[in-house]
Parts: structure tokens; C-alpha cells; sequence
């Protein structure tokens, strides 16, 4: 895309440039600048999304890792419960635990699921003016 800074535009054959070719000329210039955003927004959205696919590669690394971080404890409050008690029953004891801490989480994050709503309301909403806004035009 080419930008002058003459205080008039010619065509190259010495004449100023007709309307036609004026409109010509601008319709071009607009594409390509719409066309060069694009391309724009597809080269930024890419590299976002490989530094976010980076990014979740290692949380989901972390992920695994916590989890077995979380394993191994509570062996290890097994295994030391089990100098105190039978070994079967200090598993059984770390086993409940860890049940009841799953109800109560498995419960809170179904009364959440539950609050969520499952279409965007005010996007809804919108959508239903919009459609009433050409309705209105229509006719």
C-alpha cells in the first residue's frame, strides 16, 4: 500500500483521476488493509495459542505431580498411623478421610454447577433485541 503526499493525485497519464477510479482505488486500499489484519490476527492468535499450549502442558505436568505428592502423604499418614494401630485400620481411617473430604467437595461443586447457568443471559437477551430490531426494519 502506497501513501502520497501531493496535494493532488494523478493517474500517472498526467490527469486527475476519475470518481469510478477514486472509489476504485479506495475499495482496493480497504481490502488490503483488512486483509493485512487479518493476516495480522492470525499470526498473534497463533503464537498465543502455542504459548498457551506451553502453558498447559506444564500445568498439567504440575497437575500429575500434585497428585502424586498427594499419594504419597497420605501413605505416609497411613504407614505412621500404623505404628499406633493395626496396619489395616490405619488404611481404613486414611481411606475415610479422604471419602468424606471427596463428598464434601463432590457436593459444594454440584450445588455450583447447579447456580451455573448453562446459556450466557445477557447475551440472550441481546440477540433476542437484535432480531426484534430487524423484525422492525423489515417492515
Amino acid at each position: 500500500m502506497e501513501v502520497t503526499n501531493q496535494s493532488s493525485i494523478s493517474d500517472g497519464r498526467g490527469q486527475e483521476p476519475t470518481l469510478g477510479e477514486l472509489l476504485q482505488n479506495t475499495t482496493q486500499d480497504m481490502s488490503d488493509l483488512v486483509r493485512s489484519e487479518i493476516n495480522l490476527a492470525k499470526l498473534e492468535l497463533t503464537q498465543e495459542a502455542k504459548t498457551a499450549g506451553k502453558a498447559g502442558a506444564v500445568l498439567g505436568a504440575a497437575g500429575v505431580l500434585a497428585h502424586l505428592a498427594l499419594l504419597l502423604g497420605l501413605f505416609a499418614a497411613a504407614w505412621g498411623l500404623s505404628e499406633v494401630m493395626p496396619t489395616g485400620f490405619a488404611f481404613l481411617i486414611v481411606a475415610v478421610v479422604v471419602a468424606i473430604v471427596a463428598a464434601v467437595m463432590f457436593a459444594a461443586g454440584r450445588k455450583r454447577m447447579q447456580q451455573a447457568t448453562p446459556v450466557a443471559p445477557q447475551t440472550t437477551e441481546t440477540i433476542k433485541e437484535d432480531v426484534e430490531w430487524a423484525r422492525q426494519l423489515r417492515s
